[in-house]
């Protein structure tokens, strides 16, 4: 359609107006490298959300005892706390009376002040004490990097035994290994014989109102009969001169389900046998991970969609100014059409060497878009650097999705921002290119 010699008298024209042709392929950069860039943001964000729903297990029904708000214990003197959550006895109701389920593994967690009797010198640490079961290692995914985790003998001998998490291990024990040390619980004046250190974990962020934020750095993980035979299940926490005391049996079961196909059916199971007594319990909260997995990646595609409109919108304003410069230019070149046309030149001629130049406009911009779009990843993860370094109270309040994300270039970006940058291009340059036509030779060799 285009010849060589057409192509070669556009970019020369071009060429004469650098400035005004580079401000021209600006607009059509920015677009493109916008389009790429939100997507990439986009994608990073919903894989992170996505890695955190996967981490829960697509296959594991989440049930957690809520503290009603009306149930606030005893304070500044001691009252009878009211019993609320999960039970154990609940907990194996789980696990024999539904079919579909695999295995039920019970929790239960305290906040707990702990410290290193060996070494005076370091404060007590605020940390989570963890009742559990061998098997919570392989659900949440913790790695043992010294010694070894709770095992089945050591929940059926209700074993004084605990595994620390890597954090605590440092602050506790900067220059010991902990390995068979006694970790002292400071409030209750209890010892715990550490046999295992985990491997660094990164806290997981709150997803949506359905489960809260966790932060694995200050935990200790004890068997869960150990932590209803020594603690009980009356739990008192002192602050400030005053206490608050509640009362539950376990913090959180997970039921692991043998296919994720059995995964609704079973979830309705659940809450229907947990609420058969009272349909309008509210001390537990019953958390699908396989529903918010869906829903992250319904909502990731909505993301999507909308990052590339807002994108394109700047695609949209590019090709305007794109028509708005070819528009300037057949004005300045009024002679030199009428020149062309007496000569001989077709309308078509003139079209084509018009359409020449935006599209080639359109190219160069898109490519250097698309080159700039490839940086993406170093930029963000530069930028976030630089303000860790340079503002880390900043950083500090900023979201973990945010802190934790890398970019994720989209593939399907490039072509698609690129096609659409030529393809704007065009159309904005087809009005200019008609209207250059359509001049009358004899009154375009009269202009001035």
């Amino acid at each position: 359609m285009f010849s060589l010699k057409t192509w070669q008298l556009g970019i020369k024209s071009l060429m004469l107006h650098p400035m005004r042709s580079g401000l021209t392929v600006l607009g059509i950069f920015i677009g493109v490298a916008a389009v790429i860039w939100l997507l990439a943001i986009v994608e990073g964000i919903s894989k992170k959300a996505q890695e955190q729903i996967e981490s829960l297990g697509a296959e594991n029904i989440i049930v957690r005892s809520i503290k009603p708000p009306d149930d606030s214990g005893g304070s500044g003197s001691f009252r009878a706390a009211t019993p609320y959550g999960l039970t154990r006895a609940e907990y194996r109701l789980l696990e024999t009376t539904i079919p579909t389920v695999r295995s039920v593994l019970p929790i239960r967690e305290l906040t707990k002040k702990f410290a290193f009797a060996g070494n005076p010198n370091v404060k007590p640490i605020d940390g989570r004490l963890v009742g559990c079961t061998p098997e919570y290692a392989e659900v949440t995914r913790l790695q043992v990097d010294r010694g070894k985790f709770l095992t089945h003998t050591d929940v059926q001998s209700k074993s004084n035994v605990c595994v620390i998490a890597h954090d605590l291990a440092n602050a506790l024990f900067p220059s010991d290994d902990p390995i068979d040390k006694q970790l002292f619980l400071s409030e209750e004046k209890d010892f715990y014989r550490i046999v295992g250190v985990l491997k660094p974990k990164n806290a997981t962020a709150a997803i949506g109102g359905s489960l809260a934020a966790q932060d694995f750095s200050k935990d200790v993980y004890i068997p869960i009969t150990t932590m209803q035979q020594r603690l009980g299940d009356l739990n008192v926490r002192r602050a400030s001169g005053s206490f608050l005391t509640e009362q539950y049996e376990l913090s959180q079961v997970t039921v692991q389900v043998q296919s994720v196909e059995d995964v609704p059916e079973t979830a309705k199971l659940v809450e229907s046998t947990l609420k058969s007594k009272n349909p309008t319990r509210q001390d537990i909260s019953v958390v699908v991970p396989y529903e918010l997995l869906e829903q992250a990646k319904t909502t990731r595609l909505m993301f999507l969609l909308a990052g590339g409109m807002v994108a394109a919108i700047s695609l949209v304003v590019g090709g305007i100014g794109i028509m708005n410069i070819m528009l300037a230019t057949v004005t300045e070149r009024t002679r030199e059409i009428g020149i062309r046309r007496a000569l001989g030149g077709k309308r078509s001629d003139i079209i084509r060497q018009f359409l020449v130049e935006t599209t080639a406009l359109s190219i160069m911009g898109g490519l250097t878009g698309v080159l700039v779009g490839l940086l993406c990843p170093v930029t963000i993860n530069g930028l976030l650097s630089f303000i860790r370094e340079f503002t880390p109270n900043f950083y500090a309040k900023m979201p973990d999705v945010f802190k934790e994300m890398e970019p994720i270039l989209v593939p399907m970006s490039f072509p698609l921002a690129f096609g659409i940058s030529v393809i704007v291009g065009v159309i904005f340059g087809i009005y200019p290119a008609i209207r250059a036509a359509k001049m009358d030779p004899i009154e375009a060799l009269r202009h001035e």
